[in-house]
């Protein structure tokens, strides 16, 4: 693809250039709205760029509204969905008139959807940023869901709750810090499209991982499109918070054959999405899979990347259903040329990139096996860490080799683990604890959906409860896992409201939950539970051997019994403790359901909850090195 090439549109002298990939489509239309009615003028071919369309239009500038119609064969049976009926959205709009909003008539051919399609806007570029990004491997992350966040926040003027702009306010940016973040992840604010089956439910998707385009945010999240999320980041940026993406490249809104024709599918189907023998393939378990290894689509990933890194400041992105980016006719490859574009990019190179390694195409599960510089989640380090807590047998030894950064997954000098316990998908910190099965009936499919096996426990009561030694009993099994984690080599990932206990009230799937179950609840936080973890994070943060994502060796790291002494071979089968201990901090974690004496460590340490050996059941402490 040549470099002139400008996808898009663009600004010209005069007015402004708009290029659109249809290879086989007959005719093109480029529709601007106007007063009353939609003003239509014919694209030509590009003479110079095979399967491209373009015309330029003068006196057109900042704030043209714009979208397409393409004329040529309808007939999804054969890949090709012309029609002349649907507006569709520029596939590189950086910005919406208004959401998108689901109807029916999105997929009935010939019902015409002028008026339920966004219009995307022409918008001229801002100066370029140039930032080195805050976050470095070893940090703290923070997955954050922008509007659940703030909705019921009381610090935060309603005009702006659970918006982007939120993010920026300094009741926030004070937990933030408090709480040590080095990065806040924001789940998917780029614009996304009700599920079908959501609107006769009551229900609205409240996750994002929907999306239509890739660029253009959501005009719910961030009415003040990218200069919102540009100033957002930069204030974050001024607190030492960086801020990373939530990207999905893996599908779109369009869903399957049954699904509305918004963008791509008008344009062109059969390239933007992955066909075998001319039927859609379904890897993402979401309708379609985008075809990644298209070059029209490589070229949409790396300029959307490049979009967000520029002109807002942000220091990377997390990849949702990530294998999808580096699946080519043969399967995952991990120098796949997509992947190889990200990181060979000058500008894109040198940001923060993460990857979900897993999807549920064949040879989906690809954890461990990303490029460098690639970090990858570990849903090992997940299920593993909560099988401990949740009091499996033998599995001591696993523990520990996950709180060493993974060595069995993730070889070589560098551990690019991020390690995490909870996600936005599955149960939060505290439903872990007070949970065996999942409750889900809000979500309108008879609790069918969302994972059955949660590694979750209930401490002897089914949800909510007045016990007070029960909610006790919660209390110290999450501060536990959040000790855990955060005294873990590589980098972890928090979810939001985890460390005060947020509660879903056992919704292991509340992406359409855009209420009371999927919001943080300020109010009812518990201050116990946050000051533990507010602890943790803090000696994490001034502890650079927790932050350090180097291997650990022999040499580096003594695993003992709490007495002291060298752990033996039986001791990693049916102990329940056991301390970890460095040059300048010791770890000591007790899993047994009665308290441990540890032996305090000599010369000079001090226990960071004030024990002194004493640990509690089900508890974990860091001895830190007194420096004077």
């Amino acid at each position: 693809m040549q470099d002139d090439l400008r996808p898009g549109a663009t600004l010209t002298d005069t007015g402004a250039r708009f290029t659109v990939y249809a290879p086989r489509a007959d005719h093109m239309w480029l529709c601007t709205a106007g007063d009353q009615v939609e003003d239509r003028q014919e694209m030509l071919r590009s003479l110079e760029h095979e399967g491209w369309w373009q015309l330029e239009v003068d006196g057109l500038g900042d704030g043209t509204r714009y979208g397409y119609r393409a004329e040529g064969a309808y007939d999804p049976e054969a890949g090709t969905w012309f029609d002349f009926s649907k507006l569709l959205v520029d596939p590189w709009a950086v910005e919406l008139d208004r959401p998108y909003s689901y109807d029916p008539s999105m997929g009935i051919e010939g019902m015409d959807t002028g008026e339920r399609t966004p219009y995307s806007i022409l918008r001229a570029p801002m100066e370029p940023l140039d930032l080195a990004p805050l976050f470095q491997p070893g940090g703290l992350i923070y997955e954050t869901n922008v509007k659940g966040y703030t909705a019921t926040h009381p610090d935060v003027p309603e005009d702006i709750r659970g918006t982007v702009a939120a993010l920026a306010h300094p009741s926030i940016i004070d937990h933030l810090k408090a709480m040590h973040i080095d990065a806040i992840e924001l789940m998917p604010i780029t614009a996304w499209i009700d599920e079908r089956h959501l609107g006769p439910l009551g229900l609205s998707n409240f996750w994002g991982y929907n999306p239509v385009t890739f660029m253009a945010l959501d005009p719910r999240l961030c009415p003040g499109g990218v200069a919102e999320l540009r100033e957002t980041v930069a204030k974050l940026r001024e607190a030492g918070i960086g801020v990373l993406l939530d990207l999905v490249f893996n599908h779109t809104g369009e869903g399957d054959n049954g699904g509305p024709t918004v963008s791509f599918r008008g344009l062109a189907n059969e390239e933007y999405y992955r066909h075998i023998d001319g039927v859609m393939i379904n890897d993402s378990g979401c309708g379609n899979t985008v075809a990644c290894d298209h070059p029209v689509i490589r070229r949409m990933i790396v300029d959307s990347l490049r979009h967000f890194l520029t002109q807002t400041g942000v220091d990377g992105f997390r990849f949702d259903l990530g294998p999808i980016l580096g699946r080519t006719a043969e399967g995952f490859d991990p120098q796949a040329q997509t992947l190889r574009a990200m990181i060979d990019d000058p500008v894109i190179g040198k940001s923060v990139l993460i990857a979900e390694p897993w999807d549920i195409g064949p040879g989906g599960y690809q954890v461990g096996n990303f490029p460098e510089p690639f970090l990858e989640w570990s849903d090992r380090y997940r299920d593993d860490l909560r099988a401990f807590w949740q009091g499996q047998p033998h599995k001591m030894g696993v523990l520990a080799t996950r709180m060493a950064g993974s060595s069995d997954t993730f070889p070589g000098d560098r551990t690019r683990v991020v390690n995490f316990i909870s996600a936005h998908d599955g149960y939060t910190l505290w439903d872990t604890t007070a949970y065996v099965e999942k409750h889900n009936a809000a979500n309108g499919e008879d609790n069918r959906d969302g994972h059955n096996d949660n590694l979750s426990w209930n401490n002897g009561v089914e949800g909510v409860t007045d016990d007070e030694a029960v909610n006790a009993a919660r209390r110290r099994d999450v501060a536990a896992m959040i000790g855990t984690l955060l005294a873990s080599r590589g980098s972890v990932m928090l979810t939001a409201g985890d460390e005060f206990g947020r509660t879903q009230g056992g919704n292991n799937n509340a992406y359409c939950q855009d209420n009371e179950i999927g919001w943080v609840d300020w109010q009812g936080l518990d201050p116990e539970l946050l000051a533990q973890s507010q602890a943790y994070a803090r000696a994490r943060a001034e502890t650079p051997e927790l932050r350090d994502v180097a291997r650990l060796s022999d040499d580096e790291v003594d695993w003992c019994r709490p007495d002291g002494s060298p752990k033996q071979d039986e001791d990693w089968h049916d102990a329940r403790a056991m301390r970890k201990a460095m040059e300048t901090v010791i770890i000591d974690v007790n899993g047994a359901d009665a308290p441990i004496t540890f032996t305090p460590p000599e010369g000079g340490w001090r226990s960071l909850n004030g024990w002194n050996g004493e640990m509690p059941a089900r508890s974990v402490d860091y001895w830190i090195k007194d420096e004077t």
